[in-house]
């Protein structure tokens, strides 16, 4: 969460809103914010914290653990058009990292603005060079993208 918060602006100028979701209470929330978050990210979690005690949302995407009552840490990228794009699911022990949050979200983007005739092969980062697929590029792949790029 403090991770996500210290890098919200950025996030905002790529077009990506955050929202958090968890089983616990806005008044959890708010004490969470108030009493440990805060004092990681000056000002606090600066985007919408969601209740979902009755766990109806991880249900729905496919994170709720009916035997503990709880939702497990999911990131979500979801289009314009509301089509979830990426998945990523950890279990509590293990962080997130925002910097490939970021990556995919930009990846995404250049493949949204190419109307699919771009592709970013992995380790993409902006400003590399993309994929173009169509016949043309069937068994040359390995001319214009090498993994040791990444």
């Amino acid at each position: 969460m403090s991770a996500v918060a210290a890098q919200y602006g950025e996030l905002q100028k790529l077009g990506v809103e955050v929202i958090s979701v968890s089983v616990d209470s806005h008044f959890v929330h708010k004490m969470w914010n108030d009493h440990e978050l805060s004092k990681m990210v000056e000002g606090g979690i600066p985007f919408h914290m969601a209740a979902d005690q009755a766990g109806n949302v991880g249900r729905a995407y496919g994170v709720w653990d009916e035997t503990q009552g709880i939702e497990m840490r999911g990131r979500f990228i979801i289009d314009p058009d509301g089509v979830v794009q990426a998945i990523e699911v950890l279990t509590p022990p293990v962080g997130r990292r925002i910097a490939e949050t970021m990556r995919q979200v930009q990846a995404y983007q250049v493949v949204r603005a190419s109307e699919g005739r771009e592709a970013t092969p992995a380790g993409w980062q902006p400003g590399k060079p993309t994929l173009k697929p169509g016949p043309d590029l069937v068994g040359k792949v390995w001319e214009v993208w090498n993994p040791s790029m990444e």
